[in-house]
């Protein structure tokens, strides 16, 4: 397939380039510097339809597809990583979860809420001893009649405190059963639900990170999203398109890193000459250029795989285990490139730096990752 750019997505790209001068630029290191998440920013792009991005318009999204959705995701995290981090976690796991296995009236409910900005979602799978190990969760929803009771905690979760509305895993059966998970939805002011530490983070500061916590609480039978026990398993397919879309968001930190350092280079100037001119910078910059390439070229592979509804989860892990790597690894080198002033918040690749090192670990460590491609090409 051709993944030259479309002129919808040379739009989408020039759209959020204008919003992200006025609306995320001024702002990127006050926000950084107080782990200030900007709800209001995010409303504000829901106006602009970047909030419900693969949501069909019958459910108030812009009914656009996955590359595209990279389109947006990268574009973003280009000016912002943290911007673009809260971004994909709202549209990729609350909101895809509900869109992927939610009922006609679940996502009546919730999308369009979702879509437009006015809500801002979350996803719970995560727990204090169960990172990669998720089948081991300690999190339990019981039956009582029409109802269920949530019982325990999620941590690390991306909006966990500021969220309207989360996709919450629960255990409802026994332990690593993989038919034993089950997913919810709990809207912010039912009783019980609450949000608990917010992490002090390296990178990544402005996108909150949070625990939520569940004291018996309790939530309608409709709330469950599709059948008892099918939560793990829908979690994975959830978390297959996440991957594409950390990969979107490493190519854009990958981008604006690399972005930096060669304007950089072309302007500083040693010995009468612009540094770019010396081969040990040019090199760094040819590097860095052809793993931006390549990245890209996995995650629209994965993205346009995914549009046409094909099996994806070995490409799907290898555009977010590539680009998440090379991202850490061109922000490294964006930091040499500036020399001593790399190392000042005066200039952007510091925090491109720090923010870089989520890729790897979110959704996924690049180690989960491998296991997942391995797995995939010993099957043939």
């Amino acid at each position: 397939m051709n993944f030259q750019p479309t002129d919808m997505q040379q739009q989408i790209a020039q759209v959020i380039k204008d919003f992200g001068k006025t609306n995320i630029q001024p702002h990127i290191m006050e926000w950084d510097e107080s782990q200030t998440f900007p709800a209001d920013l995010f409303h504000r792009m829901g106006e602009l339809g970047l909030m419900g991005v693969l949501v069909p318009e019958t459910y108030g999204g812009s009914g656009l597809g996955y590359l595209e959705y990279v389109t947006v995701i990268s574009e973003v995290a280009r000016i912002c990583g943290a911007v673009g981090l809260s971004l994909a976690a709202h549209n990729s796991l609350c909101t895809g979860h509900i869109l992927q296995f939610g009922s006609e009236e679940q996502k009546r409910r919730w999308l369009p809420k979702l879509a437009a900005g006015q809500w801002i979602g979350a996803w719970g799978l995560t727990e204090p001893n169960t990172g990669s190990d998720a089948m081991n969760m300690k999190c339990v929803a019981r039956k009582e009649g029409d109802e269920w009771v949530i019982n325990g905690t999620k941590c690390w979760i991306t909006h966990g405190k500021s969220g309207d509305v989360a996709v919450v895993i629960a255990r409802t059966g026994e332990v690593r059963d993989s038919h034993g998970m089950t997913a919810f939805v709990v809207e912010r002011g039912t009783p019980g639900f609450s949000g608990g530490k917010k992490e002090n983070k390296l990178g990544m500061r402005a996108s909150e990170t949070a625990e939520m916590i569940f004291d018996n609480c309790r939530i309608p039978a409709a709330n469950m999203l599709g059948k008892e026990g099918d939560g793990f398993i829908q979690s994975m397919k959830v978390l297959d398109g996440g991957r594409i879309s950390i990969a979107a968001l490493s190519l854009g930190i990958a981008k604006g890193a690399y972005d930096a350092a060669l304007k950089y280079a072309q302007e500083r100037q040693q010995f009468d000459k612009p540094i770019a001119s010396f081969q040990g910078i040019s090199f760094k910059l040819a590097d860095m250029a052809t793993q931006i390439a390549a990245a890209e070229l996995l995650t629209m592979q994965a993205a346009d795989m995914k549009n046409k509804h094909l099996p994806m989860t070995k490409q799907a892990a290898m555009a977010k285990y590539y680009a998440s790597e090379i991202a850490v690894s061109i922000a490294n080198e964006a930091v040499q490139v500036f020399g001593g002033y790399g190392y000042t918040k005066d200039f952007p690749v510091e925090k491109f730096y720090r923010d870089a090192k989520l890729c790897t670990i979110g959704e996924g460590t690049s180690e989960i990752q491998k296991i997942v491609i391995a797995r995939e090409v010993l099957k043939a």
